[in-house]
């Protein structure tokens, strides 16, 4: 019997706290997953060496500077997609959070 009193408490706790941990743990999971497909710490760590390792007498000034241009391209895509995936994750938190109240308005409507 004392379940059945504290069902609306289980379920906010559920919706309001657990669920979105939840979601923001799978999210991020999916984040770094992301970061590591697109090889975004190789970019970083490997930002001033040469394009291809090319290191050919007078080439190297060349390689270094076009493997400067290329992974800063590859960093800045990385990270703009990395950005619109967060607002998208930021967005769905904040709309499974107001599902009840949204349905709870349209009963009221």
């Amino acid at each position: 019997m004392q379940s059945v009193l504290t069902l609306g408490f289980d379920f906010l706790f559920f919706w309001f706290i657990q669920a979105p941990k939840g979601l923001a743990s799978y999210f991020a999971s999916f984040n770094n997953a992301f970061l590591k497909l697109f090889s975004f710490r190789q970019f970083v760590s490997t930002f001033f060496k040469p394009w291809k390792n090319e290191y050919r007498q007078g080439l190297v000034g060349f390689s270094v500077a076009m493997g400067i241009i290329i992974k800063s391209c590859m960093i800045l895509f990385d990270l703009s997609l990395l950005f619109v995936f967060v607002v998208i994750e930021i967005l769905l938190i904040l709309l499974f959070i107001a599902w009840p109240f949204a349905t709870i308005g349209l009963l009221f409507m």
